[in-house]
């Protein structure tokens, strides 16, 4: 069965460098990717091999990807990204990754495919690098690594960014990072503001402000996709639909169209990366369906080998594990079915 993992992460050198620059400054104004500089990002023999691995979009990759019988990768900027810049630099850096990732694309296309990198510092520029990076360089969606100095993606000065996704038919796939200024300070105690919670907060916090400002009337074929089994809002979407019903009798907040769970089930599609339970998984299905989960691993965070072993061995038919593995995921990027 083929193995399409969809949340796979690389870095160019000169991003890495410029990521330096900002800590070795004390990146004023970005607390969250300070606290990344001290722990996550130092340098140690950990760090290291992930570095190694996220520069690698050669021969290291593949064979990991051997070992583990993953088939493809869907290979994007990891977080922060360029978001952590001024606007300027960002651009710059992001189109730079962009040709970077279409030529190893080019060299491998039956064993990768890429989300282009953009600068929503500077959203008209954005939405024109989106379109390069789908029209010419043959990449097949976006990666926003979720808020720009802590600003979110329903802010109407984004919206050519989110036009030129929908026309192009391009999913952007909302991954995470630490909570935004505005929020963080809570969570710098403890590692909370990484992976195992802050992490899906600020990202599921971003989701609900799209839902819920009507985003989604105004761009009805645009695709979101959330990684590590939808950021814990199929768990919540019950209780969202209740609570904001209640809002609405009340007055405290406008009558959307449809319910914010119709958005979400619509909109919206969510990844295994990281999440190798299988309670989660019969959740989303139940909530869900198979058509709108795929497979993804979180290398090199996390262990491919493991994502697979649970995907292998879940109780779930043949039919849900193909689509979840290679189906859906063809279907949302355009990948061609293997021979």
């Amino acid at each position: 069965m083929r193995r399409i993992a969809i949340e796979e992460a690389f870095v160019t050198q000169a991003i890495a460098d410029q990521w330096k620059v900002i800590l070795d400054a004390g990146a004023v104004g970005e607390p969250g990717f300070r606290k990344m500089g001290e722990t996550i990002l130092a340098d140690s023999p950990g760090t290291r091999r992930i570095h190694e691995r996220l520069i690698d979009l050669g021969e290291g990759r593949l064979e990991d990807m051997d070992a583990t019988g993953v088939d493809m990768h869907v290979i994007s900027l990891t977080s922060p990204g360029v978001q952590v810049f001024d606007g300027e630099l960002a651009a710059e850096l992001a189109r730079d990754a962009n040709d970077h990732l279409a030529d190893a694309v080019r060299a491998q296309p039956s064993r990768f495919a890429g989300l282009a990198a953009v600068a929503p510092q500077l959203p008209e520029v954005a939405a024109q690098e989106l379109q390069r990076a789908i029209t010419q360089l043959g990449l097949c969606g976006v990666i926003i690594n979720s808020h720009t100095k802590g600003e979110y993606l329903d802010a109407p000065r984004f919206r050519p960014i989110l036009e030129a996704a929908e026309s192009l038919r391009a999913p952007i796939y909302l991954h995470p990072r630490t909570p935004a200024p505005s929020m963080i300070e809570p969570y710098l105690d403890y590692g909370l503001y990484f992976a195992g919670w802050g992490f899906a907060v600020e990202t599921s916090l971003h989701a609900m402000r799209l839902i819920m400002s009507g985003v989604f009337d105004r761009f009805p074929e645009l695709r979101i996709i959330l990684g590590h089994m939808g950021e814990g809002l199929p768990f919540w979407l019950d209780r969202i639909d209740n609570r904001y019903l209640l809002q609405v009798k009340i007055g405290a907040v406008d009558e959307m169209k449809r319910l914010p769970s119709e958005y979400f089930r619509s909109n919206f599609v969510i990844t295994t990366a990281g999440m190798t339970y299988a309670a989660p998984l019969s959740l989303s299905l139940e909530m869900l369906g198979s058509e709108k989960i795929l497979f993804a691993a979180d290398y090199p965070y996390e262990d491919m080998a493991e994502a697979v072993e649970f995907m292998n061995t879940v109780d779930v038919s043949d039919e849900v594990r193909r689509r979840i593995y290679h189906e859906n995921a063809e279907a949302l990027f355009g990948i061609p079915a293997a021979a």
